[in-house]
C-alpha cells in the first residue's frame, strides 16, 4: 500500500528537508549511498523536474557504483509512458505531476533498471505553472511529488516549495535525497 505525506510551504519544512546545495545535500547523498551498500541494496532515479540531479547527486559520492544503477531523465510524458510504463490514460486524466504519476515512476524505473530501490521527482519548477490533466486545473510552480520505492514500501510525499526555478529544483534534489535516507533508515 502506498502512503502519502503532505509539507506545507512553511519554513520549517524547508529546514527540515536541508534544502539547498553544498555540504548538506552533499552529506545526505553520502548517507544515502552508504545506507544503500550496508543494506546490499541498488537504487535508480526516474527523475523530471530535477533532470537529473538526483542521480548527479549520488554518483558524485565515491563507492556510488556499487549501488547506483543509473537514472532515467523522463521530461516529457511520452518518456513517461513509453519508458516508465507510467499509465497513459492517467497521465491524460491528471497530467505529469500527481501523486499516483511519480508512484509509478519510481516503480517503472526499477523495473527498467534492476533496482531494489528507486526515487522518482515530478514537479513544477515555474516560472509558469504546468498544465493538468483533464481532471485538473494546471499544476503552481513548487508543486513537488517524490516517490521512494523500496523492497518494503512505496510512499509519496508533496511539497509545496518556494522560489525562483533553479531553487525549487534543488531544494527537490534535496528532498528527494532526505526522503530516501528516510527510507533507508526506518
Amino acid at each position: 500500500m502506498t502512503q502519502h505525506h503532505d509539507h506545507s510551504p512553511d519554513p520549517v519544512i524547508a529546514a527540515m528537508i536541508d534544502v539547498g546545495e553544498g555540504a548538506g545535500t552533499r552529506g545526505v547523498a553520502e548517507q544515502v549511498v552508504s545506507g544503500l551498500i550496508e543494506s546490499g541494496w541498488s537504487v535508480a532515479t526516474a527523475e523530471s523536474v530535477t533532470g537529473g540531479g538526483v542521480c548527479a547527486a549520488l554518483t558524485d559520492i565515491p563507492g556510488s557504483s556499487s549501488c547506483v544503477r543509473g537514472g532515467v531523465v523522463s521530461y516529457s510524458t511520452q518518456i513517461k509512458r513509453s519508458v516508465l510504463n507510467v499509465d497513459g490514460d492517467l497521465l491524460r486524466r491528471r497530467g505529469a505531476v500527481d501523486a499516483e504519476v511519480a508512484e509509478q515512476m519510481a516503480r517503472g524505473v526499477a523495473v527498467v533498471l534492476g533496482a531494489d530501490c528507486a526515487i522518482a521527482t515530478t514537479g513544477s519548477a515555474g516560472p509558469d505553472p504546468a498544465p493538468g490533466g483533464t481532471e485538473t486545473g494546471s499544476v503552481p510552480p513548487g508543486t513537488i511529488f517524490i516517490a521512494v520505492h523500496t523492497p518494503a514500501t512505496t510512499w509519496v510525499e508533496h511539497l509545496s516549495l518556494r522560489g525562483d526555478r533553479a531553487r525549487i529544483r534543488s531544494d527537490t534534489v534535496a528532498a528527494a535525497l532526505q526522503a530516501l535516507r528516510r527510507s533507508l533508515h526506518s
